[in-house]
């Protein structure tokens, strides 16, 4: 569920991450972008994905990261009912185990 932003906007914002070719113009990208604390949060969000994705449960993945089991469990639920971007982008980079 995205917030009301005009679509225009947000096509735009799909397409500066699609244009992308590299990590370090990721990364020059992000840093400008987010603050440290998104970019915290992000890097968080991601961790709780793989770990799910790979059957760590969610006390043992609350403990490893020192957060909340509801902060695990929105994760959980964006995983397993999200548009399957989560999904696809774990086993794109391989993340998903074998």
């Amino acid at each position: 569920m995205r917030m009301s932003v005009p679509s225009k906007h947000y096509r735009e914002l799909c397409e500066l991450f699609a244009s992308l070719e590299s990590t370090k113009e990721a990364d020059h990208l992000f840093q400008d972008l987010f603050t440290p604390q998104e970019i915290d949060s992000l890097i968080e969000r991601w961790q709780i994905i793989q770990l799910l994705a790979k059957g760590v449960p969610q006390r043992a993945i609350a403990e490893k990261l020192n957060i909340s089991i509801s902060t695990i469990t929105r994760g959980s639920r964006a995983l397993q009912y999200g548009s399957g971007g989560f999904q696809y982008f774990l086993k794109k980079l391989k993340k998903l185990p074998r």
